[in-house]
Formats: structure tokens, sequence, C-alpha cells
């Protein structure tokens, strides 16, 4: 029973994150959040170029409280692996 508890609490901890990753990229992309999904690339996100993608950096280190190493943002490639990239680096830290 612990078990499904315990993977309740990390999908919502997840969704809490991927929310919170998307208000930090609607910000810099300028485009609302409900129009970003796990999925959003900058393949898919008009605004998200190369320097945009830094601002991103910038703001979820900030927001975070997170250090990116260049190996971190190199996979900063989708909303999603923002959110597990961050969840990663906080779990690390604590």
């Amino acid at each position: 029973m612990r078990r499904d508890g315990s993977k309740t609490w990390r999908k919502e901890l997840t969704a809490n994150m991927l929310e919170q990753v998307r208000n930090v990229a609607s910000d810099i992309f300028g485009i609302p959040a409900d129009k970003l999904t796990a999925e959003s690339s900058p393949e898919t996100v008009e605004n998200w170029d190369s320097m945009q993608h830094l601002n991103l950096v910038l703001a979820i280190e900030e927001k975070f409280g997170v250090q990116l190493e260049p190996e971190d943002i190199e996979q900063m490639k989708s909303i999603g692996a923002v959110a597990t990239l961050v969840e990663k680096l906080q779990s690390a830290a604590r």
C-alpha cells in the first residue's frame, strides 16, 4: 500500500513541477501556459530560439535554485524534459 501511495505522490509532484515549468516558459516565450504541454519543444514553440533558450535556463535556475551544467542545458529539449531535470536536480540537492 505504501508503494502505491508513493507512486501517487510522485505523479502529483511531477504534475506540480510540470505546471511550474510551464508557467516559467510561458513568461519567457510570451505565450499562454495552457498552450504549452510536456511535449512542447523548440520545434513546436515559435519563440523558442537559442536566445530564449538561454533566458529559460536563467529563469529556471533562479526560480528553482538549481545550477544547470552544459550537459543539463543540452537535455532541455521539451517542457517535460525541463520539469524532469529540475526534479532530478532538486532531489539530488536534498
